[in-house]
Protein backbone atom coordinates (compact mmCIF):
# COMPACT_ATOMS: atom_id res chain seq x y z
CA UNK A 1 0.00 0.00 0.00
CA UNK A 2 1.39 3.66 -0.93
CA UNK A 3 1.99 5.88 1.93
CA UNK A 4 0.62 8.77 0.99
CA UNK A 5 2.80 11.22 3.16
CA UNK A 6 5.79 9.66 2.35
CA UNK A 7 5.43 9.81 -1.62
CA UNK A 8 4.58 13.73 -1.03
CA UNK A 9 7.46 14.22 0.86
CA UNK A 10 10.18 12.24 -1.29
CA UNK A 11 8.45 13.41 -4.49
CA UNK A 12 8.86 17.00 -3.04
CA UNK A 13 12.67 16.43 -2.69
CA UNK A 14 13.00 16.11 -6.81
CA UNK A 15 15.59 19.38 -7.53
CA UNK A 16 13.73 21.63 -10.07
CA UNK A 17 14.72 24.82 -11.67
CA UNK A 18 11.72 27.94 -12.23
CA UNK A 19 11.19 29.12 -15.94
CA UNK A 20 8.81 30.72 -17.72
CA UNK A 21 7.27 29.15 -20.63
CA UNK A 22 6.26 31.21 -23.37
CA UNK A 23 3.34 30.23 -25.53
CA UNK A 24 1.83 31.32 -28.79
CA UNK A 25 -0.95 30.29 -31.25
CA UNK A 26 -1.76 32.84 -33.83
CA UNK A 27 -1.77 36.34 -32.26
CA UNK A 28 -2.28 35.01 -28.64
CA UNK A 29 0.42 35.11 -26.12
CA UNK A 30 0.66 33.24 -22.73
CA UNK A 31 3.63 32.18 -20.58
CA UNK A 32 3.53 30.45 -17.19
CA UNK A 33 5.67 29.59 -14.60
CA UNK A 34 7.20 25.58 -14.97
CA UNK A 35 9.03 23.59 -13.16
CA UNK A 36 8.81 20.38 -14.36
CA UNK A 37 12.11 20.78 -17.51
CA UNK A 38 14.45 18.71 -18.32
CA UNK A 39 16.82 18.09 -20.71
CA UNK A 40 16.28 14.59 -22.06
CA UNK A 41 19.12 13.98 -24.78
CA UNK A 42 21.99 15.58 -26.48
CA UNK A 43 21.91 14.95 -30.18
CA UNK A 44 19.40 15.99 -31.16
CA UNK A 45 18.95 18.51 -28.38
CA UNK A 46 15.98 17.55 -26.60
CA UNK A 47 13.96 19.13 -23.08
CA UNK A 48 10.96 17.96 -21.61
CA UNK A 49 8.35 20.14 -20.42
CA UNK A 50 5.26 18.52 -18.65
CA UNK A 51 2.42 20.85 -18.40
CA UNK A 52 -1.46 20.55 -16.59
CA UNK A 53 -3.50 19.24 -19.14
CA UNK A 54 -6.65 22.19 -18.06
CA UNK A 55 -4.15 25.16 -19.03
CA UNK A 56 -4.71 27.59 -22.06
CA UNK A 57 -1.28 27.22 -22.35
CA UNK A 58 -1.26 23.35 -22.81
CA UNK A 59 -4.17 23.72 -25.52
CA UNK A 60 -1.92 26.29 -27.00
CA UNK A 61 1.21 23.86 -27.33
CA UNK A 62 -1.02 21.66 -28.84
CA UNK A 63 -2.38 23.86 -31.32
CA UNK A 64 0.90 25.66 -32.31
CA UNK A 65 3.77 23.11 -31.74
CA UNK A 66 6.03 25.16 -30.54
CA UNK A 67 6.89 27.04 -27.28
CA UNK A 68 9.94 29.05 -25.57
CA UNK A 69 11.89 28.61 -22.06
CA UNK A 70 13.16 32.16 -20.43
CA UNK A 71 15.70 31.10 -17.65
CA UNK A 72 15.00 32.47 -14.37
CA UNK A 73 17.66 33.92 -12.00
CA UNK A 74 18.03 33.72 -8.07
CA UNK A 75 16.23 36.14 -7.09
CA UNK A 76 13.32 36.76 -9.71
CA UNK A 77 10.99 34.89 -6.84
CA UNK A 78 8.40 38.00 -8.20
CA UNK A 79 8.22 37.26 -11.49
CA UNK A 80 8.01 33.48 -11.30
CA UNK A 81 5.58 34.26 -9.02
CA UNK A 82 3.14 36.79 -11.17
CA UNK A 83 3.19 33.73 -14.07
CA UNK A 84 1.83 30.94 -11.46
CA UNK A 85 -1.80 32.86 -11.98
CA UNK A 86 -4.27 31.49 -14.19
CA UNK A 87 -4.48 33.57 -17.36
CA UNK A 88 -8.13 33.04 -17.12
CA UNK A 89 -8.23 35.07 -14.10
CA UNK A 90 -5.66 37.73 -14.41
CA UNK A 91 -5.74 38.11 -18.44
CA UNK A 92 -2.54 39.45 -20.03
CA UNK A 93 0.59 38.34 -17.71
CA UNK A 94 3.01 40.39 -19.98
CA UNK A 95 1.31 43.36 -19.37
CA UNK A 96 4.27 44.58 -17.08
CA UNK A 97 7.16 42.77 -18.07
CA UNK A 98 9.70 43.54 -20.96
CA UNK A 99 9.51 40.50 -23.56
CA UNK A 100 10.04 39.63 -27.00
CA UNK A 101 8.88 37.33 -29.61
CA UNK A 102 11.39 34.62 -31.03
CA UNK A 103 12.62 34.44 -33.65
CA UNK A 104 12.64 30.79 -34.65
CA UNK A 105 8.66 30.07 -32.81
CA UNK A 106 7.28 33.91 -32.04
CA UNK A 107 6.90 32.72 -28.40
CA UNK A 108 7.58 34.94 -25.79
CA UNK A 109 10.84 35.54 -24.31
CA UNK A 110 11.60 37.64 -21.24
CA UNK A 111 14.24 40.00 -22.03
CA UNK A 112 15.45 39.85 -17.96
CA UNK A 113 15.90 36.42 -18.04
CA UNK A 114 19.15 34.64 -17.97
CA UNK A 115 18.73 33.56 -21.43
CA UNK A 116 16.46 30.71 -23.35
CA UNK A 117 16.12 28.16 -25.77
CA UNK A 118 13.13 28.02 -28.04
CA UNK A 119 11.47 24.28 -28.90
CA UNK A 120 9.36 22.71 -31.74
CA UNK A 121 7.06 19.65 -30.38
CA UNK A 122 8.29 16.57 -31.54
CA UNK A 123 6.55 14.19 -29.59
CA UNK A 124 3.62 14.42 -26.57
CA UNK A 125 2.95 11.91 -23.93
CA UNK A 126 -0.39 12.46 -22.23
CA UNK A 127 -0.76 10.26 -18.66
CA UNK A 128 -2.43 11.81 -15.36
CA UNK A 129 -3.04 15.13 -15.27
CA UNK A 130 -0.12 16.71 -17.52
CA UNK A 131 1.23 16.35 -20.24
CA UNK A 132 5.33 15.74 -21.34
CA UNK A 133 5.98 17.55 -24.17
CA UNK A 134 9.11 16.84 -25.85
CA UNK A 135 10.63 19.51 -27.49
CA UNK A 136 13.79 19.96 -29.93
CA UNK A 137 15.70 22.88 -28.91
CA UNK A 138 15.69 24.98 -32.52
CA UNK A 139 17.15 28.43 -31.22
CA UNK A 140 18.58 29.60 -27.73
CA UNK A 141 20.82 32.62 -26.65
CA UNK A 142 22.37 34.03 -23.37
CA UNK A 143 20.84 37.37 -21.80
CA UNK A 144 23.53 37.02 -18.92
CA UNK A 145 25.13 35.11 -16.73
CA UNK A 146 23.62 34.02 -13.03
CA UNK A 147 22.51 31.79 -11.00
CA UNK A 148 19.41 29.96 -11.94
CA UNK A 149 16.25 30.25 -9.81
CA UNK A 150 15.31 26.71 -7.58
CA UNK A 151 12.04 25.90 -6.56
CA UNK A 152 13.68 24.95 -3.20
CA UNK A 153 15.08 28.86 -2.22
CA UNK A 154 11.11 30.21 -2.85
CA UNK A 155 10.00 28.12 0.02
CA UNK A 156 7.40 26.84 -2.75
CA UNK A 157 5.89 23.15 -3.10
CA UNK A 158 4.99 21.82 -6.45
CA UNK A 159 5.02 18.26 -6.53
CA UNK A 160 3.78 15.38 -4.21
Amino acid sequence: MLDEQAKKTMLRKIPHGLYICGVKDGEELNGFTASWVMQASFEPPLVVNCVKNDSISHEMIKKSGVFAISFLEDGQKDLAAKFFKRKRRVGNKFDDVEFYEGAATGCPIIKDSLGYIECQVIDAVAKGDHTVFVGQVIAAGIHREGNPLLLESTGWQYGG
